[in-house]
């Protein structure tokens, strides 16, 4: 299994980053590869990629999610991968987005990208485009303040349970690890800079 760790600064508040981040299905306006992300139900996505060349499909859950914090996912068929994605309030208004991605290459193209550093740099690039998107609108698209613990869910007063966008497209992008809450108390781990938080 292989790892990628990235962070990113967004000069918007947390609850904004956040908001937009369940957005599942917006993630092909910023995620290279990425065609479609179907949302079944609160917890379960289904995915199609391109991926060296070749057109991927899998399902995921998300097993973890608190609102302005962290979403947690796991594939359970198709491609083998697994994330966790935090949020962390800074100074003025602005939010820091750490995401960490496990996944097992697929066969030797795949592999051969991913000793060159592929993967890497795709997920760095996403991230840089999901800064540009949002700071460029200002505002979130919609959200879902929901939260998932263990693959419960505990919708929000008033809610269903289910994600809505206010915009028209319906097409992004997510994946899944595993999270806890903000001191990081079931990550098992410290962040890579030291302090208290999920390990990402």
């Amino acid at each position: 299994m292989a790892t990628v760790e990235k962070a990113i600064e967004l000069d918007v508040a947390v609850s904004t980053a956040y908001n937009q981040w369940t957005q599942f299905e917006e993630f092909p306006r910023f995620m290279e590869g990425v065609k479609a992300v179907q949302q079944m139900d609160s917890q379960h996505l289904h995915w199609q990629a391109e991926i060296g060349g070749e057109t991927k499909e899998w399902d995921a859950r998300i097993t973890q999610q608190v609102p302005d914090q962290v979403i947690a996912w796991q594939s359970e068929s198709g491609a083998t991968n697994a994330g966790v994605v935090s949020f962390r309030p800074l100074d003025d208004g602005k939010t820091e987005l750490l995401l960490r991605l496990d996944y097992e290459p697929d066969g030797l193209k795949e592999g051969m990208g991913d000793a060159l550093g592929f993967v890497s740099r795709r997920v760095d690039s996403d991230l840089h485009r999901f800064k540009d998107y949002i700071e460029n609108r200002g505002s979130e698209t919609g959200a879902w303040r929901g939260e998932i613990h263990g693959g419960t869910m505990d919708a929000p007063p008033g809610e269903a349970g289910y994600r809505e966008s206010t915009t028209p497209m319906n097409d992004g992008r997510d994946i899944d690890y595993g999270g806890a809450d903000r001191e990081g108390t079931n990550y098992g781990g410290t962040r890579p800079d030291g302090m208290a938080g999920p390990t990402i």
